[in-house]
């Protein structure tokens, strides 16, 4: 493999972009030749975010995203708005490019799913060449395709936790109910008045409820673990920090329950960036945030048979850039950690 490639990012300036960003400027085998903003066309990285003064990539300007396709680079990650990813990955496609897409435009498998959730598919035609890009659960599949379909965030707090149970037939699949609440930034860097400081600081609230858009891949991953269709209740919660997502699941034990955590520790006992807190523990976001690790425990409630499963993460890391990257390293046989090594 390759030493080292040549990269852009479509849609920089965003919280996902910016973070790419970050994380590819302390990655080793990586030069970011591109990066797209049609509101920053023209300004160099340095101009616009001046965090990045210091950065070996100061001076790359920001260009129009549909301009990417030219520019020679080995692979390419949309960090654009659902439904606008696509038309991007199709030209880049055709181009030899690698497509790293952390929009939703191909996380699903089923048309149906697709247009129940977001409405009608801009190109259906490859959906069936899209891999759902979570390294833990696809390290091989990830490496055969170019179009790698980077997960959600809520989805990798929810999904990692219960595949292995469902995979072992140790709880009851009609009985989940996953309690999420994320950072202010996984809404996206946009103007938008619930979104103010003065709205949100001081302030917990659900939203998207009872049909939240990630309720379609999150069911979709644990139908095929569980081998059957899998239904569930998910109540997403904003909070008032700027990143990081805390989900609690719970479903009735119907195996064993020493096997739960015997489960979860064959499951990813070489996985890179999930740490098993173990039995009795609850992970907290503090210990995660700015990091690509996603962080595991268990308890067991006695008084209602069920399994309760703690997650934190951090949103736009481990939810999407970071996991991303981790997918691209798979791809081209760097090490899983290289550029996410940071804590």
């Amino acid at each position: 493999m390759e030493s080292s490639i040549k990269v852009a990012i479509l849609g920089a300036s965003g919280y996902t972009g910016l973070e790419l960003i970050r994380l590819v400027s302390g990655h080793p085998h990586m030069e970011l030749c591109g990066i797209s903003s049609r509101a920053y066309a023209g300004k160099t990285l340095a101009e616009v975010f001046p965090r990045f003064a210091q950065s070996r990539f100061a001076d790359v300007e920001f260009v129009m995203p549909d301009t990417v396709k030219d520019m020679g680079v080995d692979a390419a990650f949309l960090a654009l708005p659902h439904g606008k990813a696509a038309e991007y990955a199709i030209e880049l496609l055709a181009a030899g490019v690698k497509v790293f897409d952390l929009s939703a435009d191909f996380r699903l498998r089923d048309i149906a799913v697709y247009e129940e959730f977001y409405g009608e598919h801009p190109a259906p035609e490859l959906l069936t060449q899209a891999v759902y890009g979570m390294p833990e659960l696809y390290t091989e599949e990830i490496k055969k395709t170019d179009l790698i379909a980077s997960p959600g965030c809520y989805p990798t707090s929810i999904i990692l936790p219960l595949v292995p149970l469902l995979q072992r037939g140790l709880i009851d699949h009609t009985t989940i109910q996953a309690f999420s609440m994320s950072g202010v930034s996984g809404a996206g860097r946009k103007e938008s008045i619930p979104l103010l400081f003065c709205e949100a600081n001081e302030s917990v609230r659900a939203y998207g409820i009872p049909k939240h858009r990630h309720l379609s891949e999150i069911e979709q991953e644990l139908s095929f673990a569980a081998g059957e269709k899998v239904t569930i209740s998910f109540s997403p919660h904003l909070v008032p920090v700027q990143s990081g997502i805390a989900s609690t699941i719970s479903a009735t034990l119907t195996g064993d329950w020493e096997q739960v955590g015997a489960a979860l520790e064959e499951a990813y006992r070489d996985a890179t960036f999930v740490r098993l807190l173990g039995a009795g523990q609850c992970a907290d976001t503090k210990h995660v945030t700015r990091t690509n690790f996603l962080d595991i425990g268990w308890h067991y409630d006695e008084r209602t048979n069920r399994v309760l499963l703690t997650s934190a993460e951090d949103n736009v890391v481990k939810g999407a850039s970071g996991q991303a990257i981790h997918a691209l390293n798979l791809k081209f046989g760097f090490a899983p950690d290289a550029g996410l090594t940071s804590f």
